[in-house]
C-alpha cells in the first residue's frame, strides 16, 4: 500500500479512530456531553479530511476500495447526515433514563460502514461494509431495552439484513463462479465480452443481488417490516435508516450497476421497472392509510425509493446526477421531518400518532413550519428542494424515454399529495378540548442541539428549492466522468 493509498483512507481512519476513542473514554468515564462533543469531533475531523483527500482522486486502493469523487461526495453525505443525527441523539436521549453513551459508538462504526459502503468496488469490501452497517444498526434499533417495540424493531431488523446478506452471499457465489472476478469493473467487462447476462447462472445470480439490495432499500415486494422498524426504532435511530444506511445502499447500487453493465441488459431492466412502478403505487396508497406518523414516513420512503429508481432506470450522466442530487434533498428533507418528532417525543414514548400534531401551530408555530416545509419538500411543492430534486428525476426519465416510469411517478405523486396534507391539515386544526391535555404533554422544551439541527436543514431544504444551481454545479463537477 503506498503513502497516496493511506491519504486516500484517511476519512475512513479517522472514522475508525473516533470510534475507539469514544470507547475508550467511556470505559474511563461516564459523561453523556463528553462523549457528544468527542464524537462530534470524530466527524467533523473526519469531514474536513476529505478536502485533504480530494486531490488524490482518484485512487484505488487495493482491489477492495475505490477513493474517487463520487466516493468522497457520499462520503461526505454519510458523514453530515451522521452529525446532524448525533446532535438530535442528544437532544432525545437526555431525556431518558437509558446510558446513551454506547449509542454514539455505535453510530461512529455504522458511519464507517457507510462509508466503506460508498467506496466498494469488490464484492468483499461490499460485504464488509455491508455487515459493519447492519450489525450496528441491530443494536440501534433496540437502544432501548426497556420498551417492547424497539426490542421489536431490532429482532426484525435482524431478519431482514440476515435474509438480505444470504440473497448477496449466494449471488455473488454465482456470479463469481460464472466469471471468476469479484471486482466490479471486471465483472462489467467479462458481462460485456458475453454479451449480456444471458446465461441462466448470471441472470440467477443478479436476481439474487436485486433482491438483496430490495431486502436494504425497503423496495416492494421486499417491504413488508420496514414500517413496523420504523415505528418501533427510537427516532433519532430512524433518521439514520431512512437516511445513512439507504443512502449508502443506493450510492452502491449505482456503482455496482454501473460498473456491472448489466442493468439495461433486458430481463434486469424489467426487473427494475416492475420494482420501481410497484414501490412507487404501493408505497403512496399503503402511507394514504395510516394514522401512525412514522408509518407514514416509512411507506413514504419507500415511494421515494421508486422514485429514484427511475432516474437509476435512465442511466448516462444525466441519471447519476438526478438520483445524486435526489439522495442530498431526500437527506435533507427526511431528517428534518424525523428531527421534528425526535424533538416532539417524550420520556414515556415517541410523539408518531397524527393526534399528536393536532393543532401544533398554535403551541409551537416553529416546530409547525420546519415540519410542513420538509412534508411540502417529500411531496415535491415548489421552493423547496424536493420539488427541484423530482424534477429533475422526471427530467431525467424523459431524456431517457422511459415514459411508463415518469408516468407512473407523477400519477402516484399526487396520490402522495393526500397524506402529507392530510398531516399539515392537522397541525393547523384547532384544539379539541378533549385532546388538549395529552397534546400538550408531548410539546417539551427545544434543546439548543435539537433546535440548531432543525433550523439548518430548514434553511438548507428552503435554499436548494429556491437556488439549486451551487448544488447541481457541485454534483456535475465531482460526478463528471466518473461512473
Amino acid at each position: 500500500m503506498t503513502g497516496n493509498s493511506l491519504i486516500a483512507l484517511l476519512p475512513l481512519l479517522i472514522l475508525g479512530g473516533a470510534s475507539v476513542v469514544v470507547m475508550v473514554a467511556i470505559g474511563i468515564r461516564r459523561n453523556h456531553l463528553l462523549t457528544l462533543w468527542l464524537t462530534l469531533i470524530g466527524l467533523a475531523l473526519s469531514f474536513a479530511s476529505l478536502f485533504v483527500v480530494a486531490p488524490y482522486a482518484p485512487e484505488q486502493v487495493t482491489t477492495l476500495l475505490v477513493v474517487d469523487r463520487y466516493a468522497l461526495f457520499f462520503m461526505g453525505l454519510v458523514i453530515a447526515a451522521t452529525f446532524a443525527v448525533v446532535l438530535l441523539c442528544y437532544s432525545y436521549f437526555t431525556r431518558h433514563d437509558t446510558q446513551p453513551e454506547e449509542l454514539y459508538v455505535l453510530l461512529l462504526v455504522a458511519a464507517l460502514g457507510s462509508a466503506v459502503l460508498v467506496a466498494s468496488s469488490n464484492f468483499i469490501s461490499f460485504f464488509l461494509g455491508l455487515e459493519i452497517l447492519s450489525v450496528s444498526l441491530y443494536a440501534l434499533n433496540a437502544y432501548h431495552q426497556t420498551r417492547r417495540e424497539p426490542l421489536e424493531a431490532g429482532i426484525k431488523y435482524l431478519i431482514l439484513a440476515a435474509s438480505s446478506a444470504a440473497f448477496l452471499l449466494f449471488g455473488m457465489a454465482l456470479i463469481y463462479s460464472q466469471l471468476g472476478t469479484m471486482e466490479f469493473g471486471e465483472i462489467g467487462s467479462r458481462i460485456t465480452a458475453l454479451g449480456g447476462v444471458g446465461s441462466p447462472v448470471l441472470l440467477a445470480g443478479t436476481a439474487l443481488i436485486i433482491t438483496g439490495f430490495g431486502f436494504k432499500l425497503a423496495l416492494v415486494p421486499f417491504h413488508l417490516w420496514t414500517p413496523d422498524i420504523y415505528e418501533g426504532a427510537p427516532a433519532p435511530v430512524t433518521a439514520f435508516v431512512a437516511t445513512v444506511s439507504k443512502g449508502a445502499m443506493f450510492a452502491l447500487l449505482l456503482r455496482y450497476f454501473s460498473g456491472a453493465a448489466s442493468h439495461h441488459f433486458g430481463a434486469v431492466f424489467a426487473v427494475f421497472t416492475i420494482i420501481a412502478i410497484a414501490s412507487m403505487i404501493a408505497g403512496n396508497f399503503l402511507a394514504m392509510m395510516q394514522d401512525n406518523v412514522k408509518r407514514l414516513l416509512a411507506y413514504s420512503s419507500i415511494a421515494h425509493m421508486g422514485y429514484i429508481l427511475v432516474a437509476f432506470q435512465a442511466g448516462g450522466e444525466v441519471g447519476t446526477e438526478a438520483v445524486t442530487f435526489y439522495l442530498t434533498a431526500y437527506f435533507i428533507t427526511t431528517l428534518a421531518a424525523f428531527g421534528v418528532i425526535t424533538v416532539l417525543s417524550t420520556r414515556q414514548r415517541d410523539a408518531d400518532a397524527l393526534a399528536d400534531y393536532r393543532g401544533l401551530f398554535w403551541r409551537r408555530p416553529g416546530l409547525a413550519a420546519v415540519f410542513t416545509a420538509a412534508l411540502l419538500s417529500l411531496a415535491g411543492i415548489p421552493l423547496t428542494a424536493g420539488f427541484v430534486a423530482k424534477f429533475y428525476i422526471v427530467s431525467a426519465g424523459a431524456s431517457s424515454a422511459v415514459w411508463l416510469l415518469v408516468f407512473v411517478l407523477i400519477i402516484s405523486s399526487v396520490f402522495g399529495l393526500y397524506y402529507y396534507l392530510r398531516v399539515v391539515v392537522a397541525m393547523a386544526s384547532g384544539i379539541h378540548e378533549e385532546t388538549a391535555a395529552p397534546v400538550s404533554s408531548l410539546v417539551p422544551t427545544l434543546s439548543a442541539s435539537g433546535g440548531i439541527v432543525l433550523a439548518a436543514l430548514t434553511i438548507l431544504l428552503v435554499w436548494i428549492g429556491v437556488y439549486p444551481t451551487l448544488l447541481l454545479r457541485i454534483i456535475h463537477t465531482t460526478l463528471a466522468g466518473v461512473l
